[in-house]
């Protein structure tokens, strides 16, 4: 249910602001929607599967956390994301 580690690289290559950036808010929440895709997608499979949907309700509010600070701190930055994401808000 995890992501390839080939496939976060490839998402930390495409939003990391600069190079070994790595930590940065956008690259943590594009890390975090792979994630939850990859599990959404897991759990339309496997419904009965309690503890991976309580890992992806933890990874929902890690990531809506993350975009509350990113929001507070640079609007700008904020808007670009989930534009590039295609996150609804």
């Amino acid at each position: 249910m995890a992501i390839e580690s080939s496939r976060k690289a490839e998402v930390i290559r495409d939003f990391a602001c600069k190079d070994g950036d790595n930590g940065s808010v956008e690259v943590q929440v594009a890390v975090l929607t792979e994630d939850i895709t990859s599990l959404t997608e897991h759990l339309k499979i496997h419904r009965k599967d309690f503890a991976s949907r309580r890992g992806l309700v933890n990874k929902v509010g890690r990531r809506s956390r993350l975009l509350r600070y990113l929001r507070t701190k640079n609007v700008g930055r904020y808007r670009i994301l989930i534009e590039r994401l295609g996150l609804r808000r």
